[in-house]
């Protein structure tokens, strides 16, 4: 228990210093794999704290922290550091509002990293209460494919260092202050992207009979496309088919020749993915050669689902407990389908991801992870930091 009030004590004597680090970084977002400045930032500060660090990827860097307890127990920490291309909103941000037109962390990247640092202050001041090694997983390029969890899982730095477990969170809008939700087994869907391109004939909008319109073929494609979930995947099966983007005709009277949509697929396992993509495919085939057009379809493989193992789950529930009571720790009944890279750790360690809530009316921050006017509540950190030092430390 002594260990647990320092760690607490630790983190509400950080507690502003991360607030600010967040604000700054919210200020100085960068997109998937440009996160140059950033990662100066960040290297800055395990400078600070005379934390070495290797960088086995362009962005991006892996804090190396030895305990004072020698041991061949390797932990790894994670924390993403993209923003998402695209312009944020909202009155509680104004006073940090990124600087970079068209990159934003409207999806708690900021508070990710700023988190981490926060639990590298915490670690180096109980360094000797730590029992082998932790590396502080600074990943570049969370929010696009191929996934910087994959790009970093390919170099085979992780596997060298041999980890034992890794551990990652994600600020959550749907959960209040003071609470962390997992569970074991399936958490998170694997997110799969499509692009379709309808081919027909353009012509002039009042002689549609020597045309061969590609926007009636994708009207008649996005509403059968629905009935793929219903129809085609087994009602037990979690699954989704969304159509994100529509792009096509310049003009109101002239028929295109082209149609473009991009679309994502997510689901919890491989099978249920190439049956949706098959039937997609075998839709739009149908479609654009029956009216007389064609088609490209391009199915690209995102990340796998992520899938908490037991232990480690247990690790994290455990700790919740221990640090913040019972009341605090939410174990959920089900997956959802949003999808993350941290996937491909786990398909090498064994590890656990969960979120911290950081949703309340207060700080204008319930709205869903990529919303132009998403916000992180402050309080946020006085749960992921404490319970993230604790899996560190086996607190």
């Amino acid at each position: 228990m002594a260990l647990l009030s320092k760690i607490k004590d630790l983190a509400n004597q950080f507690q502003e210093e991360m607030v600010a680090t967040r604000r700054y970084l919210h200020q100085h977002p960068e997109v998937s794999y440009k996160e140059f400045e950033t990662t100066k930032f960040i290297k800055s500060k395990l400078d600070d704290l005379g934390i070495p660090y290797d960088s086995p990827l362009e962005t991006g860097c892996v804090g190396v922290l030895k305990g004072g307890k020698p041991s061949d127990r390797v932990i790894a920490l994670r924390a993403d550091i993209d923003a998402l291309p695209m312009n944020e909103e909202g009155d509680f941000k104004k006073e940090f509002f990124s600087q970079n037109q068209g990159a934003a962390h409207c999806c708690g990247h900021d508070a990710h990293m700023s988190n981490l640092l926060g639990v590298a202050k915490i670690l180096t001041e109980l360094k000797d209460e730590l029992e082998g090694t932790v590396l502080l997983v600074f990943q570049p390029g969370e929010e696009k494919l191929p996934g910087g969890g994959r790009l970093l899982c390919e170099t085979g730095y992780l596997q060298d260092k041999k980890v034992d477990a890794i551990y990652g969170l994600h600020t959550s809008p749907s959960h209040k202050p003071g609470t962390i939700a997992t569970k074991a087994g399936s958490l998170m869907g694997s997110p799969d992207e499509f692009e379709a391109e309808i081919i027909g004939k353009g012509g002039h909008a009042a002689r549609p009979h020597e045309a061969i319109d590609p926007i009636v073929m994708a009207a008649q494609f996005i509403t059968a496309a629905q009935t793929v979930v219903s129809r085609s995947v087994d009602p037990t099966e979690p699954a989704v088919v969304t159509i994100g983007k529509v792009e096509g005709g310049t003009a109101h009277n002239v028929i295109p020749e082209k149609v473009n949509i991009l679309g994502t697929v997510r689901t919890l396992n491989k099978e249920t993915a190439t049956l949706i993509s098959e039937r997609l495919e075998a839709l739009l085939k149908g479609i654009a050669e029956g009216a007389g057009g064609s088609y490209t379809f391009n199915f690209n493989k995102g990340y796998p689902a992520v899938i908490n193992t037991p232990d480690e789950t247990e690790n994290v529930l455990s700790a919740v407990k221990a640090l913040f009571g019972e009341e605090s720790a939410i174990e959920m009944e089900r997956p959802i389908m949003a999808g993350e890279d941290f996937a491909f750790y786990q398909e090498h360690f064994p590890g656990a991801f969960f979120f911290v809530g950081s949703g309340s009316e207060e700080s204008d921050s319930t709205y869903v992870w990529h919303h132009p006017r998403y916000n992180v509540d402050d309080r946020f950190f006085q749960t992921a930091a404490p319970l993230m030092a604790s899996l560190a430390l086996k607190a």
